[in-house]
């Protein structure tokens, strides 16, 4: 039986012309990248993405892991896990958008992040960051000290 639910894990080679492989060194370098997996629905409903790097912090790899409707997602960190494990990431950045245009983490947004970045600690993953994109701005855990 075809699993038509599976989630599809873009892989970044260098002979892919759709999405570069690329170092990833600040949020804003995660941020320009990661918005090309959004369009015009970044305003409409909230979806969760996963993008795994190599220790050298380059882009392998992206994965939606979940999409919800205008108030939220339900993200489960054993796919995120699975994801992250899979592709043999060392680090990864998650990611997700506020239709709402606030930029500022929920509590739910902060409980997941740190479950996850606990739950990545037994595989030697470092999740890098968790960026919180609007259609014009973003937060960064990173970069307000709070990851």
């Amino acid at each position: 039986m075809k699993n038509e639910n599976k989630l599809k894990v873009y892989s970044l080679k260098k002979n892919d012309t759709e999405f570069e492989n690329r170092q990833i060194k600040s949020s804003k370098d995660a941020v320009d990248y990661i918005r090309q997996f959004y369009s015009d629905d970044i305003e409409i409903y909230e979806s969760f993405f996963l993008l795994m790097l190599n220790r050298s912090l380059k882009t392998i790899g992206y994965v939606k892991i979940s999409q919800g409707g205008i108030f939220g997602t339900v993200v489960d960190p054993i796919i995120v896990a699975k994801y992250a494990v899979d592709s043999l990431s060392t680090n990864i950045i998650l990611a997700h958008n506020h239709p709402s245009g606030q930029t500022r983490p929920s509590e739910a947004d902060k409980a997941i992040t740190e479950k996850i970045k606990q739950g990545l600690k037994f595989f030697d993953i470092t999740v890098s960051d968790h960026v919180i994109l609007t259609k014009d701005s973003h937060f960064s855990f990173a970069d307000e000290g709070i990851l």
